[in-house]
């Protein structure tokens, strides 16, 4: 586990950290432990590398922390929002087919106006951006240490509820609880009203449709 304790005025802790972790840097390089490649290579130099961090122990190495905007709950459910999302949410999914995938995207370089936009990309395409966010095999998206540490969460849990006099949460509710996720349609909504569209007629391209078209809105 990790221990958190107060900072001193004067950020002693914050330095004392500093020393220790630049120092720990020095004996792994004198170790040959440090590997560099590119346009880092020179810094495989000891003289180069200890001019290198020159500058890091003049810097304050003090992280800005600030209150959560809600309760433990809520910082729970933001953070459940990308340890546990996939690459895409459905709610983004616009529509989809064997050929292509529309879904919604937003252009952070948009500083001011209408930042959402849609884009539509060749389904085997968005199926090899989509595998781009998988993990290799070996690697963990979320790891537990101390009190929740896989090999003696269950043993640990047990202890912490007879300490508490708290009851193990019941299997079969926990079963019953549905996902909170929106239901996939995959067809875009109606551009007028919004509402879902439902298919009349397919017809194939240069064929006259058999249904006669709605009239369209009089302009005003």
């Amino acid at each position: 586990m990790t221990l958190f304790g107060p900072i001193s005025a004067d950020f002693r802790q914050a330095r004392l950290f500093r020393r220790l972790f630049i120092e720990g840097l020095l004996a792994l390089h004198q170790a040959g432990e440090l590997s560099f490649f590119g346009d880092r290579e020179g810094l495989a130099d000891t003289a180069a590398f200890t001019k290198w961090l020159a500058p890091l122990r003049k810097t304050e190495w003090v992280v800005y922390a600030k209150p959560p905007f809600g309760d433990p709950g809520a910082v729970l459910s933001y953070l459940s929002r990308y340890t546990h999302r996939v690459a895409i949410s459905n709610r983004r999914l616009v529509s989809a087919d064997a050929d292509i995938v529309a879904f919604r995207w937003k252009d952070y370089r948009i500083k001011r106006g209408q930042r959402q936009k849609v884009m539509r990309l060749a389904t085997p395409e968005l199926i090899r951006r989509f595998l781009i966010h998988v993990l290799p095999d070996g690697f963990h998206r979320i790891r537990h240490y101390g009190l929740l540490a896989s090999g003696t969460r269950k043993a640990n849990l047990t202890k912490i509820r007879g300490l508490l006099c708290i009851q193990p949460p019941d299997k079969e509710d926990a079963q019953n609880t549905e996902p909170d996720v929106t239901a996939l349609t995959m067809r875009e909504p109606c551009p007028c009203c919004g509402g879902p569209m439902r298919i009349i007629e397919i017809f194939r391209r240069g064929q006259k449709p058999m249904s006669r078209a709605p009239p369209r809105e009089q302009a005003a």
